[in-house]
C-alpha cells in the first residue's frame, strides 16, 4: 500500500479517535450530571439514557477499526505465537480474508436497516424522539472502517507469506 494512502488512512482513524474520546467525555459529563440531578434533586433527565445508548454503540463499532489497526483486541496468542513465522502469516491471511467478508456483509445489512429507517421515518419512542437513522448509520461506517483494515491486514499478511516476516514489518 502507497504510504500516501497509509497517511490518510492512519489520519483518518486518528480523527476516528479524537471523537471517540470527545464522546467519552461527553458520556462520563452527561452521566454524572444524570446521577447527581435524579439522586441530589429527584429530577433526572429525560434524554441521558437515550443519547448514551447510542454513543455507546458509536463507541463499539466506531472504535473498531482503531483497535484492528494498533492490534489491540484481546485475544490468547500463546499457540499462535509458537508457529512458524510463514504459517502464522497464512493464518493473519484467512483472518483479515474473512473480516472483510463479516465486515461487508454488516454494511451491506446495516446500510439496508439505515435506508429503511430513513425511508420510514422511524423514530426512538421518547421524549426527544430521535430518528433512528443516526444509530442504524453507525454500523456500515464503523463496519466499513474496520473491514478497510482487515482488508489492510490481509494485504501486509499476503506480502509476509510472498517475502519473509520482514516484509510484513516495514507495512504493518
Amino acid at each position: 500500500m502507497t504510504a500516501t494512502a497509509m497517511r490518510s488512512w492512519d489520519g483518518l482513524l486518528a480523527v476516528l479517535r479524537w471523537t471517540s474520546m470527545a464522546v467519552l467525555a461527553f458520556m462520563m459529563a452527561s452521566i454524572c450530571y444524570d446521577a447527581i440531578m435524579r439522586y441530589a434533586f429527584s429530577a433526572p433527565t429525560s434524554w441521558s439514557l437515550e443519547i448514551n445508548s447510542f454513543l455507546l454503540v458509536y463507541l463499539a463499532v466506531i472504535g473498531a477499526a482503531e483497535a484492528q489497526r494498533h492490534d489491540a483486541h484481546i485475544r490468547i496468542t500463546y499457540f499462535k505465537d509458537r508457529l512458524p513465522p510463514r504459517v502464522r502469516a497464512g493464518i493473519d491471511l484467512a483472518t483479515g480474508v474473512l473480516g472483510v467478508v463479516f465486515c461487508t456483509i454488516l454494511v451491506w445489512r446495516g446500510g439496508i436497516m439505515a435506508l429503511q429507517a430513513f425511508e420510514f421515518g422511524e423514530r426512538v419512542s421518547s421524549s426527544l424522539g430521535t430518528p433512528m437513522v443516526y444509530p442504524y448509520a453507525l454500523l456500515p461506517i464503523g463496519f466499513a472502517a474496520l473491514g478497510l483494515q482487515f482488508l489492510i491486514d490481509a494485504a501486509c499478511a499476503l506480502m509476509a507469506l510472498r517475502h519473509g516476516p520482514d516484509e510484513e514489518a516495514s507495512h504493518g
